[in-house]
Order: structure tokens, then sequence, then C-alpha cells
């Protein structure tokens, strides 16, 4: 009884804050993975058609891209987090705030994009490409009209896992500045030592994860043609 009064009065002490701090996690959240797709669901794309079993093979550019987007996956976000702040500090004016955390975030994030990506549309059905192929379909065609369409159910899966993959790289941002819960959990439960604070943004944070693959599991139900 007296756990669930002190976590009530931290919970209301801390309310107007940790309010902001959500807000700000889906703002970095929401924000990072539309632009990690951007730029991760049309390199993905490409890794796949340029692949030497794919559509449209071109070894040099593969080889390029497939080096960059490994690299970038290699490299822990909390070191790619503070090896960026010069270039965070020039495109946004600052290296703090939830603002200049999605630079880091989006380009830790899109190589990871394009891997999930690539993967989902190389489980297309080969038949279907080469039906796909033999009625004279352009390759942009075959992209835009049959892969990235049979490969939906997948996509949407990929995009949950890479929500949350993002949403836990905005809890380590916490320790540089970052803003959101994990700013919160820092500064508040982790510095102070004030462990119910910790608890609280630790349970706001699954929240928020099951809300986002609640979110995708029904949009994969609802895009499967399989389960229909």
């Amino acid at each position: 009884m007296m756990n669930m009064c002190l976590l009530a009065s931290e919970l209301t002490k801390y309310s107007g804050e940790i309010g902001v701090g959500i807000l700000e996690t889906l703002y970095m959240v929401i924000v990072s993975s539309v632009l990690s797709y951007v730029i991760g669901l049309p390199l993905g794309v490409l890794l796949c058609v340029t692949d030497k079993d794919g559509i449209c093979p071109c070894r040099p550019f593969n080889l390029i891209a497939g080096f960059i987007v490994n690299f970038l996956r290699s490299v822990p976000f909390i070191i790619l987090l503070i090896a960026l702040i010069p270039f965070t500090r020039k495109l946004v004016g600052t290296s703090i705030g939830s603002t200049a955390t999605i630079v880091p975030l989006v380009v830790s994030a899109f190589g990871y994009v394009a891997r999930m990506v690539e993967s989902s549309i190389k489980e297309v059905d080969a038949g279907v490409i080469e039906a796909a192929q033999s009625m004279g379909t352009p390759t942009f065609k075959i992209i835009t009209k049959v892969l990235i369409p049979e490969a939906k159910p997948s996509l949407i899966v990929g995009s949950a896992i890479t929500v949350t993959t993002i949403l836990g790289y905005t809890a380590m941002a916490g320790f540089t500045g970052g803003g959101g819960l994990g700013a919160i959990a820092i500064n508040y439960g982790f510095y102070r030592y004030n462990t119910t604070v910790m608890f609280v943004t630790v349970i706001f944070l699954v929240i928020i994860v099951q809300l986002f693959q609640e979110i995708g599991l029904r949009a994969t139900r609802a895009t499967d043609k399989r389960i229909k």
C-alpha cells in the first residue's frame, strides 16, 4: 500500500516532466522512423534488385551500398551519437534536445531499415516475379506493383521492430541530453537515486512499445492475404 502511495506521489510530483517526456519520445520515434524509411526503403529495394540474383544485378553499387549499410549498423548507437555531435550541431544548430537526437537516430536506423526491407522483398515468391518479367513488365513497375505490394505484410512487421529499436535508442540518447523519457529516467531517476521515477518511465516506455507493436500487428493482419 505504501509503495502504491509512493508511486502515485512521485507520478503526481513529476507529472509535467513525464508528460513532456512522453511527447518528446513520440516525436523523436515517429519523425526518426519516417525519415529512416524515406532513406532506407529505396535503399533496401536497390540492395535487393541489384544483388547477383536480383532483377537488375549491379555488383559495384551493391557492394558499395552494402558496405555503407553494414558499417553504420556495426557502430554502437551511443558511440555514433557522440561521434555525430559536430555534424548534428552544424545541421540543426544544437547537439542537445529531442530535435538534435533525430539526426543520429536516422543515421543509425536507416541502414537497419534497408536490411529489413531487403530481407522482406527477398521473401517474395520468385514465380510471381518471373510471371511479371515474362509479360515484359518494366523493372520499375515490377518493384512498385509486384515486389513492394507482395512484401507489404513483412514490411509492416519489420517497421514495428524498427520503431521498437529506435525507441530503445531514444532512451540511450538521454545520457547526452537527448530529451524524452530516457532523459527523465537518467536525470531524475539515475542521478538522483530515485528508483520510483525510473520505474515509472520504464512503465511508460513499455506501454509505448506495446502500442506500436499492436498497431503493427493489426496492420499486418489487415494486409496479409494469407490470413483472410
